[in-house]
């Protein structure tokens, strides 16, 4: 049986958080989804504009969708600090089905849509596509997740993440700094 953090846990969290660095962070975690429900823990990553992250579905889950594959929603980043948060142990964090783990302060405010970040040795651009929790976020992490996420002030921290597009392909290993270019 899945154990789920409180609303009261995860609200006490966000001072944790809040603590995120704004302009420069660290990988913690790079994951790529060869097929729907699937998840390999990547010790490096190859970032490419056509591609996406090389071995991801993301082209092919479009494709099953019956869209094309949009190029603003590639690559998704989200908060180490709060997917430890919702998932606890780092072996739950890839069920959230983001590719990036960084240990960065995605808000709004500090990662507005266009900011580009050198991560690695590529570059990407965040982009003005929400990244929302569903189903399968609610399944793995619980009701209050989903809420923690989507409510102020979750949605304004970008708590659940965000979508970027790749400018400048290159590789991408846990341990690498993401930062706003200078």
């Amino acid at each position: 049986m899945a154990v789920y953090a409180t609303t009261d846990d995860l609200h006490a969290g966000l001072a944790e958080i809040a603590r995120s660095p704004a302009g420069e962070g660290t990988v913690e975690l790079v994951v790529r989804r060869p097929v729907e429900g699937e998840r390999e823990v990547l010790e490096e990553g190859v970032l490419d504009p056509a591609e996406g992250l090389v071995g991801d579905d993301w082209r092919d889950r479009n494709d099953r969708r019956g869209r094309p594959a949009d190029p603003d929603t590639q690559l998704t980043l989200m908060n180490a600090r709060a997917i430890a948060l919702i998932a606890g142990e780092r072996e739950r964090w890839a069920l959230a089905g983001d590719q990036l783990f960084v240990d960065l302060d995605l808000s709004i405010e500090n990662l507005p849509v266009g900011t580009r970040l050198e991560i690695g040795s590529a570059v990407v651009e965040v982009t003005d596509i929400v990244h929302t929790g569903c189903a399968k976020f609610t399944e793995r992490f619980g009701s209050a997740a989903i809420r923690f996420v989507n409510k102020p002030p979750g949605r304004e921290l970008r708590l659940r993440g965000m979508y970027a597009r790749i400018v400048e392909p290159g590789t991408v290993r846990p341990g690498d700094t993401i930062r706003k270019p200078s």
